[in-house]
């Protein structure tokens, strides 16, 4: 086939018919499967059109709520948005179980953020420092009608830092600039800003005689947003007695935080565990973000970046039993908002704010942080007792069922005779191939026998 140019001015019809005509054996079967997936509502599907380019369908994530979360002495029912099996039921059971315990505890340490104007400039490094001050002053004056509703809502421009990494890369150095955006997600507040000290910058080297022909000359790289917030910190946390801890499995207290506690020492030592032990933290968090219209791909780089802030990477969960009292903490950037972006456009985003009661902020931070500390007490303690895999796949056997076609009787018989016994793909191919009574023939993951 041949590239297409100018598909970005095609309708969305002209698009579908293009794709289901270039790539599919039955463009009208391609057609429908996307029609299924379009809103009933076309306002509501305008809406998701525009929210990005070249749309052509939407792409359904289940929805679910996890009930029971006691945080800072207030009852939540969370949204979660996922479509990995057991992650809402392991953070339902965790907030259950700590329910009784006191609750999850939080505090949101900082809320600010960095922007960065990267550029290059060659001259006397002593000369820039010592001009900064003034620097300083013009920034801020220049950026007054842009920081202007931010600051009357208590945010703003915090700092302004210049760095010298002329030691690294020739002539480069940085405006290292800290914000506060408040309940907003602030990126194109922080870029605009950003944008503005960049030809203020320039400018005042342009026209300042004290600097050099060559001096007076700057190169702009780039002015972004910095993703890592590592001050846009969030503290959650659970504690009990240690002789709460058991509930009555088939262990004692002393071997459970036996138990729990050299797992969350092994996450900080060893990398290769570390990464799917937050990997666990971030099926909690992320589902929260993406309910809340928050950007996930943006908390995960900066959570992982922390994890390594110390060179090494490491578990994002810490663990202490001291006089008797087991403590289990999570500390965690997160730069989240509840103002703009899709916050006031996506209806399922507009809903999962009104279910948490309209959160500020710090509130939201607090909310996602505990979702994230109870899918990692939940993962950790199946490990350590029953192992990961007897719950999980529980969960899975309903997505296997339905991969293996079962109807609604087939479901009811094989979740009752999987109830005591190992989940598996074959297991439950064979399961049916009995109830259907076929023979048994092994049938692999993905494959259609046919």
């Amino acid at each position: 086939m041949q590239p297409i140019k100018g598909f970005s001015k095609l309708s969305k019809a002209g698009k579908i018919e293009w794709i289901t005509n270039q790539f599919f054996k039955d463009p009208e079967a391609a057609y429908e499967l996307l029609s299924h997936y379009w809103h009933s509502d076309e306002q509501v599907q305008k809406l998701h059109d525009e929210f990005i380019e070249n749309t052509v369908t939407n792409f359904y994530m289940p929805y679910g709520v996890s009930p029971n979360f006691l945080l800072n002495d207030r009852l939540y029912t969370i949204p979660m948005v996922i479509e990995e099996s057991s992650v809402v039921a392991a953070a339902s059971k965790s907030a259950a179980f700590w329910l009784g315990r006191g609750g999850f505890k939080a505090h949101v340490v900082s809320t600010k953020k960095i922007g960065q104007v990267h550029f290059i400039w060659h001259g006397d490094a002593e000369k820039l420092h010592a001009y900064m001050p003034e620097l300083r002053a013009l920034l801020l004056a220049g950026t007054e009608e842009i920081t202007a509703n931010m600051r009357k809502r208590g945010g703003g421009i915090v700092d302004i830092q210049l760095v010298n990494k002329t030691d690294q890369e020739p002539g480069y150095y940085q405006l290292h600039a800290t914000f506060e955006t408040r309940d907003a997600m602030g990126a194109n507040f922080i870029n605009s800003n950003l944008e503005e000290f960049a030809r203020i910058l320039r400018r005042s080297l342009e026209q300042d005689a004290r600097f050099t022909p060559e001096e007076q000359e700057v190169t702009i790289v780039m002015c972004i947003l910095s993703n890592y917030t590592p001050e846009c910190l969030v503290h959650c946390e659970v504690s009990c007695p240690v002789d709460q801890l058991a509930d009555g499995d088939d262990y004692t207290n002393e071997e459970f935080v036996e138990k729990f506690t050299r797992a969350i020492r092994i996450a900080n030592i060893e990398p290769y565990r570390a990464t799917t032990h937050n990997k666990g933290i971030m099926n909690g968090i992320d589902s929260v973000v993406l309910a809340t219209g928050n950007d996930f791909r943006a908390v995960e780089a900066c959570a992982h970046t922390y994890a390594a802030r110390d060179g090494q990477y490491r578990s994002l969960t810490n663990v202490e039993v001291k006089d008797g009292i087991f403590r289990f903490w999570i500390e965690v950037p997160l730069a989240l908002g509840t103002v703009g972006g899709l916050t006031t456009l996506h209806p399922m985003v507009k809903f999962s704010h009104e279910l948490l009661g309209q959160p500020n902020a710090e509130e939201l931070m607090m909310i996602t942080a505990a979702v994230g500390l109870a899918q990692n007490f939940a993962a950790v303690k199946s490990l350590v007792t029953t192992g990961i895999q007897k719950g999980h796949m529980k969960m899975h056997l309903l997505n296997i069922l339905n991969q293996l076609e079962a109807g609604e009787m087939e479901k009811e018989r094989a979740k009752t005779y999987f109830s005591d016994k190992v989940v598996s793909f074959q297991a439950v191919a064979e399961f049916l191939k009995k109830l259907r009574g076929e023979p048994a023939v092994q049938i692999l993951p993905g494959k259609k026998q046919g």
